[in-house]
């Protein structure tokens, strides 16, 4: 049998295979509060031995994008626990993703007396959807406080007890992709003078904290994080590989010093291997891998220990059951890129089980 199909039991995870639901964004949570709808959508793909759900923001200034859930209500934590009672029905565990968007987002996308804000008030380039007005310039962000930073960081502790409070068995912190930790980690972005800004070691600083804070409050084996090393998404500029090397290398030093649960890293073609390789022989937690992978390559991954565990994103969209069907051999079903963020049912839940 190959590893991926077979239990996995490290670093206080313990899991009924080797493969992960990747955290994907679908933009069915009306006026943010997670629903039945959803909980169908998890629960068809609970086969995966952990579920990493769409970012989740962290309060009302984090709401970057239109219908995305969020985790600072008492409506919103109750129904998250719609979501995580179903998916421990089949014996799988859930993380929650937290993010605050930062820059990218639009002011519409916020409730009443919300604020888009940033590391910095340089304003990312590209368009973002809303409902009030379809597609529209990223807003301009208010550059954060020193102040307001703490705030921000009391924001993602409160997110991640609530978390546990609504049923999940960990967070997962969303430093990638271009939004709030990963503008901290950006030269061309963080042009602050405080001492989070400058040098890798204070443009990493707010990761640190926040990880630091949030293990004390629910435990550090319950924490991950998502790291995309040499990402452009939302308007991420190219940067010297040498220092976005030096950045991620002193990140998996301190976050090994904390003892965080797992740093998950979503691959890049562009990446220096040098980068992945350093990253999993300083840290000593579980490395997840994740995007581009099929099964031969995912299969690989695991048994060269590049990686302990492999994360699937769209394959799970067509295929709820994608691990059964792995396993029998059976055809992917391909998913429908026009209902990938529609508010309804179509092209969510209504893809074919192989029973």
């Amino acid at each position: 049998m190959e590893k991926i199909f077979t239990p996995f039991n490290k670093n206080g995870l313990q899991l009924k295979n080797h493969i992960i639901m990747a955290p994907m964004t679908r933009a069915r949570a009306i006026n943010n509060i997670p629903n039945e709808l959803m909980a169908t959508y998890y629960g068809q793909r609970s086969e995966a031995g952990l579920i990493v759900t769409e970012a989740t923001a962290i309060s009302a200034d984090a709401l970057g994008y239109t219908r995305i859930p969020a985790i600072y209500t008492d409506a919103q934590i109750e129904g998250w626990k719609l979501i995580t009672d179903r998916v421990h029905q089949n014996g799988s565990k859930i993380f929650l993703q937290i993010v605050h968007s930062g820059r990218i987002g639009h002011t519409d996308n916020l409730p009443v007396g919300a604020r888009l804000v940033g590391v910095s008030d340089i304003q990312a380039a590209g368009q973002v959807y809303t409902d009030t007005l379809a597609l529209q310039d990223f807003s301009k962000p208010e550059a954060l406080t020193t102040t307001e930073i703490q705030q921000v960081a009391g924001d993602f502790v409160n997110a991640a007890r609530n978390a546990i409070q609504a049923g999940f068995d960990g967070i997962e912190l969303h430093a990638a992709n271009g939004y709030l930790m990963e503008q901290f980690l950006h030269p061309l972005i963080n042009n602050r003078t405080d001492h989070y800004g400058g040098s890798i070691e204070n443009r990493s600083r707010f990761i640190v904290e926040v990880a630091t804070r949030i293990s004390a409050a629910i435990g550090k084996s319950r924490v991950g994080i998502r790291f995309s090393p040499y990402s452009t998404l939302n308007d991420l500029a190219e940067y010297s590989k040498q220092e976005v090397h030096a950045t991620y290398i002193h990140l998996a030093e301190k976050l090994n010093d904390i003892g965080l649960g797992y740093i998950h890293l979503a691959l890049n073609p562009a990446a220096d291997p040098a980068t992945y390789q350093a990253i999993r022989e300083i840290y000593k937690g579980n490395i997840i891998y994740c995007n581009g992978l099929n099964l031969q390559s995912a299969e690989q991954i695991l048994q060269e220990q590049k990686a302990d565990l492999v994360g699937f994103g769209r394959h799970f969209i067509a295929n709820p059951d994608l691990v059964s069907r792995w396993q029998k051999n059976i055809h992917l079903q391909q998913a429908a890129v026009d209902s990938y963020f529609s508010p309804d049912s179509k092209g969510y839940i209504d893809y074919p089980l192989l029973n």
